[in-house]
């Protein structure tokens, strides 16, 4: 995830809306919360204070090498003071700003010169699945394994509860070098959805779009009919950018189609894996989208700009302007705190039926593959066990909620009895405190730094308003929309975010990966604009992803699926 979709949830979570897919709260206390368990997992009592050291009185030092996320400032975390007085430690924080984090870290390995241990955000800069082998092969990462199975009760069991979660986890050679951030975010697992003006749709006599006809004629009347009512031609019916994943136009319109994953363009067909972008069905899809560009229902911007051009847009002054925006959630292209002048207009387009068919692109969640918490061969033994027991007690759902949210009391509070849990048939168990404009951070949480285990029934617990239209009610909105699109991918799926590949052609596989990507996008943007005729420059296009190792490249998928599926 790009830093400008992190701002835009941390902009959420400001609202008091802890269930953002990438960010956290920044509260705490002093308190702490009996919750109760999740999926077997256990809570209070798991974990002893004091004991982390053998018995020594004595804090255990850890180095820990993390990112200096906005307004926290973990040495006087009020978290990390709970966190070191419960499993006695004393952490030495080796801090790094966002901006190179990932530079710096790899030369703190390639140097030797590296902490007892990397906790970082999964959004930001964690371990990838090829980082993962590469140091564990070398002994770098401690394997955690006999770890987990001596003092973590609360990860065994949440490895057992999700199957997925041990998968994401295990190497091929059957170690556990390091932790993902488990995090099963609803709304962010159909990241490719559309949202339309249905104030416009409602002034104009028309209905909600189901097929991509529809869509196209609702469009049409966007542009020509004036739905804004200021006498001008200043409409943009449909706009996007190339900001963050879920926010370009293509991929929505490409699913009526043929599947569109809008990653790496894979499709899964009993079981071998494909690429999309070669199919008829591919260039029927971008058939449409150009038609919708040469009668200008589409912003030319949409394939060139950035989130900022983008939300001027959708929050332009003069007059409301935007028909339809791409995006996982409308706060990327509209304001949604209170006062907002447009943001209840813009309501979920289900994902439109089209000549063949009818998908929504589906990944995993949130859950990125690779590790977010590693510990290190330069940690002694107690050192180990403390940082195995701190992780532990994020697998609970009270360590989760005041390592994320904050401690009960400053950021959450137990709901009440008319307080309505997100999921539905869910009983509320934390009810987030939201933030007071104009009041200085909280400073009491680590944000994504502690994101390790936030199960769909754990994100549903939380309480949300019922007004999905007002801030605190807006992962509901989300949530709402996304049953939408829920059950609308293809019954195959190529797992990408899930599978291990071989070591000795990760390197292969990333370069072939990049290059095979980055010509489908150019050339799927050549043939929309008009730069690239679909008739004429089709087999060369097609031949050009042959030259690319195109086949060299699903040969390598398919061998690390098959291995995985094994």
């Amino acid at each position: 995830m790009n830093k400008r979709l992190g701002s835009v949830l941390a902009m959420i979570v400001a609202a008091g809306l802890l269930l953002s897919a990438c960010s956290g709260n920044n509260g705490g206390n002093n308190g702490t919360n009996n919750a109760p368990t999740n999926n077997g997992a256990q809570t209070e009592g798991t974990t002893t204070e004091g004991q982390t050291s053998e018995g020594s009185s004595e804090p255990v030092p850890v180095k820990v090498f993390s990112i200096q996320e906005t307004n926290i400032d973990l040495p006087t975390n009020k978290f990390t003071a709970f966190i070191e007085e419960k499993f006695n430690l004393k952490i030495d924080w080796e801090l790094n700003p966002s901006d190179g984090a990932k530079e710096k870290r790899q030369i703190s390995l390639a140097s030797g010169d590296y902490p007892d241990a990397y906790i970082l955000p999964q959004y930001i800069d964690q371990f990838s699945q090829a980082d993962v082998l590469k140091y564990g092969k070398q002994g770098v990462l401690v394997p955690l394994n006999d770890l987990i199975d001596q003092y973590a009760p609360n990860i065994k069991a949440a490895m057992e509860a999700h199957p997925d979660l041990k998968a994401y986890s295990t190497a091929p050679d059957g170690n556990i070098y390091g932790l993902i951030a488990y995090t099963q975010c609803f709304h962010c697992s159909y990241p490719n959805k559309m949202w339309l003006n249905t104030k416009w749709l409602d002034k104009l006599g028309l209905e909600m779009p189901k097929t991509t006809d529809d869509f196209k004629k609702v469009l049409q009347a966007f542009k020509t009919q004036d739905p804004n009512g200021n006498g001008k031609a200043d409409e943009v019916p449909l706009s996007g950018s190339i900001e963050d994943f879920g926010v370009r136009v293509i991929p929505f319109l490409m699913n009526g189609f043929v599947y569109d994953d809008d990653r790496n363009y894979l499709n899964l067909t009993n079981g071998k894996v494909e690429s999309a972008a070669i199919k008829p069905e591919w260039k029927e899809g971008l058939a449409y989208v150009k038609s919708l560009y040469d009668e200008k229902l589409i912003d030319p911007g949409a394939f060139t700009q950035n989130a900022e051009a983008f939300k001027k847009i959708g929050e332009n002054g003069d007059a409301q302007i935007l028909g339809a925006g791409a995006g996982m959630h409308p706060a990327i292209f509209v304001n949604i705190d209170k006062g907002n002048k447009y943001s209840a207009d813009y309501n979920p387009v289900p994902p439109l039926t089209g000549p063949h068919g009818q998908f929504a692109t589906h990944d995993g969640g949130g859950v990125i593959p690779g590790a977010k918490f590693v510990i290190t061969n330069k940690a002694s033994k107690e050192a180990q066990i403390a940082l195995i027991k701190m992780a532990d007690y994020m697998f609970t759902p009270e360590g989760q909620t005041n390592g994320a949210s904050g401690l009960e009391g400053i950021d959450w509070e137990k709901p009440g009895p008319d307080d309505k849990a997100l999921g539905e048939n869910v009983e509320a168990k934390f009810k987030p405190i939201p933030a007071v404009e104009g009041e200085a951070p909280r400073n009491a949480g680590w944000s994504g730094v502690a994101h390790f285990y936030m199960p769909k029934e754990y994100r549903d617990s939380y309480v949300q308003a019922t007004d999905i239209y007002d801030p605190s009610g807006y992962e509901r909105r989300l949530y709402n929309a996304t049953l939408l699109y829920e059950g609308k991918e293809p019954q195959e799926l190529f797992p990408l975010w899930s599978i291990w590949l071989d070591p000795t052609e990760t390197d292969e596989a990333s370069m072939l990966q990049t290059n095979i990507k980055n010509y489908i996008e150019q050339n799927a943007l050549q043939f929309v604009t008009g730069n690239k005729d679909l008739n004429k420059d089709w087999d060369s296009y097609v031949q050009g992803l042959q030259d690319l190792k195109l086949d060299r490249y699903l040969e390598i998928l398919q061998k690390a699926y098959d291995s995985s599926s094994k």
